[in-house]
């Protein structure tokens, strides 16, 4: 069992920065590649970013590259996303998933940080 805990979201102008944060407790964090994903009113869920769980590969979504950066921390068994140059499109619930890399129906998911980009 894996419990996630976000934090860092907020309102921020456009153009400002948002660093958010998943701590996560109950199992091994390196058995997990962990992502964000981000859910905007009326929208389906979407894959913003993943890193797998040696944190030698990330991915994002094609609106967010240049921007958006994903990193891992194993001494604080927490995940990071930077967000730079955010934009009003950017708003959303973003979410942190952990999957196992071996047994891949152990999915967890967090609860959810509100990011609002306005002026």
């Amino acid at each position: 069992q894996v419990q996630l805990v976000e934090s860092g979201g907020g309102l921020v102008q456009p153009g400002g920065s948002l660093r958010l944060s998943c701590a996560a407790s109950g199992s091994a964090f390196s058995n997990f590649a962990m992502s964000w994903y981000r859910q905007a009113p009326g929208k389906e869920r979407e894959l913003v970013a993943s890193i797998t769980r040696a944190g030698e590969i990330t991915n994002y979504v094609d609106s967010v590259k240049g921007r958006f950066t994903i990193s891992r921390d194993y001494a604080k068994n927490t995940v990071y996303l930077q967000m730079n140059s955010l934009k009003p499109e950017d708003t959303a619930v973003y979410y942190c998933k952990a999957q196992h890399y071996i047994i891949s129906r152990l999915i967890y998911w967090g609860q959810g940080t509100q990011v609002t980009v306005s002026s």
